[in-house]
């Protein structure tokens, strides 16, 4: 996972519908639930998993991203594939190796048009469009029959309690990826505030937004490091691209206005509206209006993405940014190094005049998926694979092999006769592996663990005693600040391909929803044209993709 680059569902649907899509509930050359036409007998499946490994060895085709190497390993000979080989009886031949994400989905693309051979394993990133591409295909298969006999219980268990997870995957009741598990509300936001100003100014949590008003007022008009007015922008924003985002987001404000902007929410009848078109955007434009007039949003934010709203934050003209636990891993030590004397700490999310009170949280669990080429001998294979790390890799048992890294030499080592995973004591430290479904990790485990941390408790697994030595004291405040809000995360339950309708007419939607926001904020027009925008939008399409959207959630969430 890049944590650093995420973006929501509805965000890759946006970037992505100028490619050919198809609407989910098209079946016109979806493939046969054929999950074992040219695979292993179930004899010789069933026998690797008794034994837990396959003996003697088979080969499969994958795909793997470019990773750094060490030791004089090599993309086609290293650690990971001999552990693979060794320990599962799994060794790649014919894998492609694509120099990046751009090249991968162009190579992808191709082959699916030209008839060219697939790897037996596809990675699919979280992008709605290219799934349903691959599943109209008709080179992958349905793999429900696979998943209910080799998935493991953490798989299975997760999926179970998050059934959203399967939507993106879903065509006529069948579900066609095997989810890669992610870390759950690793992303959620926080305000991250100065806390030196906090202290300075004898100030107290914001429990609402007339509070953050006030802190906003005293961090700019009696600035503890003597900045003047003109210098300090209290609220470090992105307006450039999106406002529900993974850094300087407005989530958090919008949802104390009753919605979250720019996603699918679901309204009190169970059906789904798009969120800035909902009457609490307007009221959320009309705040960041007042607070781009007082000078609390610096002017340039419409021009700032995520990174550069950071950057106000960590060059100490700003007090507040919105952002998620890890923050004290980035950007926070830039601040630590630009203003001497610093610091920082997490606060929760303030409630707005009627109490409303909302985040994003488009986590189910799941960072990407895997598909199955219909012509795989061993589909099976892949679970036997991800079953291996999330039951030993993903939360190691003290006294395992895994318990202080994945190999020695590389993640950890003996150091003046001591295990230590410290990456600055190992000579040549190297964590990325190509692992075939990415760094094993269950869901719930590290808020969980960084929850712990925070009450005071001893680490004791090997996990957490690595978090302990990873992260530090303000992740896991956040972290429990994140958890004891867990009811107030709204969930975007739109995750598929774009719709008929999105295809033509989305892009000028969203273009008419950015100019006419901004145009709001910055004075350009007043409040009330958020009516107008409203009446345009829907008349101009926005009507009938809410149609088409709830159509498609019916279709996947029917039980």
């Amino acid at each position: 996972m890049n944590t650093f680059q995420k973006l929501g569902s509805l965000l890759a649907v946006t970037a992505l519908v100028t490619l050919t899509a198809c609407n989910g509930t098209s079946n016109e050359k979806a493939p046969k639930d054929n999950a074992a036409s040219n695979s292993a007998t179930t004899s010789e499946a069933d026998a690797a998993f008794a034994k837990g490994k396959y003996d003697p060895p088979i080969e499969i085709s994958s795909v793997l991203m470019p990773k750094k190497y060490a030791h004089g390993d090599t993309k086609e000979n290293n650690v990971h594939d001999r552990w693979m080989l060794e320990t599962l009886g799994i060794k790649h031949k014919d894998t492609w190796y694509p120099a990046n994400d751009d090249q991968y989905r162009q190579k992808l693309q191709l082959a699916i048009s030209s008839g060219e051979k697939l790897p037996d394993f596809v990675s699919v990133p979280t992008n709605p469009v290219l799934t349903n591409q691959l599943i109209d295909s008709g080179q992958f298969i349905a793999i429900d029959d696979l998943f209910d006999k080799y998935a493991n219980k953490t798989l299975k268990d997760h999926a179970a309690a998050h059934p959203e997870l399967w939507y993106p995957f879903m065509r006529d009741g069948k579900k066609y990826n095997m989810p890669i598990m992610e870390y759950t509300d690793n992303d959620d936001t926080l305000l991250w505030l100065r806390e030196d100003w906090m202290e300075k100014l004898n100030l107290k949590a914001p429990k609402t937004i007339a509070d953050l008003d006030n802190i906003m007022d005293k961090f700019k008009n009696q600035n503890p490091d003597g900045l003047a007015p003109d210098k300090v922008y209290p609220l470090a924003i992105s307006l450039k691209n999106n406002t529900n985002t993974w850094m300087g987001s407005l989530d958090w404000l919008f949802g104390a206005y009753g919605t979250i902007e720019e996603q699918w929410n679901m309204d009190a009848n169970g059906n789904l509206e798009y969120g800035s078109v909902n009457p609490g955007a307007k009221q959320a434009l009309a705040k960041l209006k007042e607070w781009m007039d007082k000078g609390y949003i610096h002017a340039d934010s419409a021009l700032w993405d995520e990174a550069k709203s950071a950057e106000s934050w960590t060059k100490g003209m700003a007090g507040i940014l919105p952002g998620a636990q890890w923050v004290p891993d980035w950007p926070a030590p830039d601040l630590l190094k630009n203003v001497p004397g610093s610091k920082y700490k997490a606060y929760p999310i303030p409630a707005g005049p009627d109490g409303k009170i909302g985040t994003k949280w488009q986590n189910s669990g799941v960072n990407a998926s895997i598909m199955i080429n219909k012509d795989a001998k061993h589909p099976e294979a892949i679970f036997l694979y991800y079953n291996y790390l999330l039951d030993n890799v993903a939360n190691p048992a003290a006294g395992s092999p895994y318990e202080y890294g994945f190999a020695k030499g590389y993640d950890w080592d003996i150091i003046d006769g001591q295990p230590t995973s410290d990456k600055d004591k190992i000579k040549d430290f190297n964590n990325e592996f190509p692992f075939l479904t990415g760094p094993a990790r269950i869901p719930d485990l590290y808020m969980k663990t960084l929850v712990k941390l925070a009450d005071g408790e001893k680490p004791v697994t090997p996990y957490e005693k690595q978090m302990a030595e990873f992260r530090k004291p303000e992740n896991w405040a956040a972290a429990k600040i994140v958890m004891s809000q867990k009811d107030i995360r709204k969930q975007n339950y739109f995750t598929g391909a774009a719709t008929p309708t999105m295809v033509s007419k989305w892009n000028l939607l969203r273009q008419s929803e950015m100019e006419t926001f901004n145009k709001i904020i910055y004075g350009k027009l007043p409040v009330d044209a958020f009516d107008e925008f409203v009446t345009n939008w829907k008349a101009n399409g926005g009507d009938q993709i809410t149609k088409e959207v709830n159509d498609w959630y019916k279709s996947v969430s029917a039980k």
